[in-house]
């Protein structure tokens, strides 16, 4: 799976902020409901328009963006 497929960025939706395609759902969003204690089905209860391999998109971008962070020093 590639998260690429499941995440866009849009600079009218949300002011740029990654998005899963075809919502106004952030990345931000899902980590912070993962984080929180939330399970992926508690989450497609609340959001059924949401799929677990969206879900599932969003941990692997966090992990991308994680992989490539540089501490400038």
């Amino acid at each position: 799976m590639t998260y690429q497929h499941y995440i866009s960025i849009d600079p009218e939706i949300r002011f740029g902020r990654p998005c899963l395609t075809g919502t106004r759902i952030a990345v931000a969003d899902v980590l912070g409901w993962l984080g929180g204690g939330q399970s992926v089905e508690e989450i497609i209860e609340d959001f059924p328009e949401l799929s677990r391999e969206q879900i599932q998109a969003c941990l692997l971008y966090a992990a991308d963006r994680e992989r490539h962070l540089r501490i400038a020093g």
